[in-house]
């Protein structure tokens, strides 16, 4: 029987926040999602990143009990379970998640724990219900998206709007899905929406932005051994799990 739950990657002493990484997945897929498949890795170099940022909080990554966003057993259930189950010290959740994770964040980012909502290329298809989003709330969308798209990222924004709630969009040209072309402004828009979101210093978009490139564009190549590196720098620390389900 699986359990939802989060695998902690950094969790210092005394830590009340914790920032949650929501990898991507299926559309349908009742499979195992293992520790090295490709969505999650591609999470561990945010949690590094956000280890120098804001070392205070604790940095996990949300394990779901499926690959997929199924009938029975979605990713946003599991999300919402954690949230529910977390210890108590725990007092503030940051939600970042890519793909099929941007759409299980934002389905629970009206948890009462939830102190920022950042979704990474969401997947947020258009039957979807309106959430009230606990602010801040950021999505951001590479323009070459071919998996999920730039342009229901942006409907859903506007809906939100529409509702009284304010949300950024950002827009990165010359971007793909792996977020793999334009890796430092990902890692650097991660852990500034996170340090804004806990300490409100800073500012971040409340309308439609293009993000400007600060680096040269990283090959994929180049991006993947960030990603072997990251993944070699922090193990899991500590696993926590909810009560069983099915």
């Amino acid at each position: 029987m699986r359990q939802p739950g989060v695998d902690l990657l950094w969790n210092p002493p005394g830590a009340t926040d914790l920032v949650l990484l929501a990898h991507g997945g299926y559309e349908h897929s009742r499979k195992n999602p293992h520790l090295w498949r490709g969505p999650i890795l591609r999470m561990w170099p945010f949690a590094a990143a956000l280890r120098s940022a804001v070392p205070s909080a604790a940095v996990g990554l949300v394990r779901y009990r499926y690959r997929g966003w199924n009938d029975v057993g979605d990713p946003a259930t599991d999300l919402r379970a954690v949230l529910d189950e977390l210890p108590p010290v725990i007092q503030r959740v940051v939600l970042i998640g890519h793909s099929m994770g941007g759409r299980a964040v934002v389905a629970a980012g009206d948890h009462p724990r939830v102190a920022g909502v950042l979704g990474l290329a969401p997947w947020l298809p258009p039957e979807d219900p309106l959430v009230a989003l606990r602010s801040p709330v950021l999505f951001a969308h590479g323009n070459d998206d071919t998996v999920t798209s730039p342009a229901e990222t942006v409907a859903y924004a506007n809906r939100l709007r529409a509702a009284g709630r304010p949300v950024g969009v950002l827009h990165l040209p010359g971007e793909t899905h792996a977020m793999l072309h334009r890796f430092h402004d990902w890692n650097a828009l991660v852990t500034t929406f996170t340090h804004h979101a806990l300490t409100t210093e800073g500012t971040i978009p409340n309308d439609d932005q293009q993000l400007p490139q600060t680096t040269p564009p990283t090959t994929p190549a180049t991006a993947i051994l960030h990603v072997a590196r990251s993944r070699r720098s922090m193990p899991v620390q500590e696993r926590f799990r909810t009560a069983a389900r099915d």
